[in-house]
């Protein structure tokens, strides 16, 4: 009777094969078995739990298990482009909040004065929002939220929301894009 051997004994066997191309200084070699090992993991349902099939799942999705750089970039590309396009829609006020200065003066001259400068919370446009220099602003605050950096821009609610989680997921997808050309310059 034939048996057919399951992903579980075929990663083990990627596995030692890994490790026997990484022990002769074979990374090319090497990184292809990795591939390999990580599919059949992947592809595991008695042996790999289920969480970790998941995270497999999203790194291969991601970026091909941290080989395939054009991945993880065409995804930064995607997440940029839908940022930009979230901002542009919902996130840029409809007019930079304007400050109001008021004030008394004394009736006796200028010995003490006291102003109170408050700005109103960003709105949302009620006219166009794809316009070219909503793109712009866009485009600045997303290029600055790939690098960790706050862009300082008056944001609405959703605005500040949209900007969090792209300085949170855009900077992991340029490491994993950066961590796949790491390994193909090794090689």
């Amino acid at each position: 009777m034939c048996h057919t051997p399951d992903p579980e004994d075929v990663a083990a066997l990627y596995r030692q094969l890994r490790k026997a191309f990484e022990d002769g200084k074979n990374e090319p070699g090497a990184a292809e078995f990795y591939y390999c090992e990580c599919e059949m993991r992947r592809h595991d349902r008695a042996g790999t739990p289920r969480v970790e099939r998941g995270l497999l799942w999203a790194y291969w999705l991601l970026s091909g298990y941290g080989l395939r750089a054009a991945r993880a970039l065409g995804w930064l590309a995607a997440a940029m482009l839908l940022t930009i396009m979230l901002l542009m829609g919902y996130g840029l006020p409809g007019s930079s909040p304007k400050q109001e200065a008021t004030g008394t003066v004394p009736p006796g001259g200028a010995r003490s004065v006291t102003f109170t400068i408050d700005k109103d919370d960003p709105q949302n446009p009620t006219g166009d929002r794809f316009t070219g220099k909503r793109f712009e602003k866009a485009l600045n605050i997303t290029l600055n939220s790939v690098v960790f950096r706050s862009s300082g821009q008056d944001l609405t609610t959703a605005g500040a929301y949209i900007e969090m989680t792209s300085r949170l997921l855009e900077p992991a997808l340029l490491a994993l894009a950066v961590l796949a050309i790491r390994g193909r310059i090794k090689r």
